[in-house]
């Protein structure tokens, strides 16, 4: 029953892990989600930001000039 929930649900990536992708520190995307500019992120609980990878890339594809 885990394995069919689990293959349901989006990948949810860490601060460290996004900021890894983006090439940029975690402090950095730390100020964008404060600033509201960054990627949408969710709060599985208050010290736990997550984001999934296609909102990544949605806000990639936003930002892009």
């Amino acid at each position: 029953m885990a394995e069919v929930l689990t293959d349901a649900l989006p990948r949810m990536l860490t601060t460290s892990e996004v900021a890894r992708a983006l090439n940029v520190s975690p402090s950095t995307l730390c100020r964008w989600r404060a600033q509201g500019v960054g990627p949408r992120v969710f709060w599985i609980a208050p010290a736990s930001p997550r984001y999934r990878h296609e909102d990544v890339l949605a806000w990639l594809d936003k930002v892009a000039a």
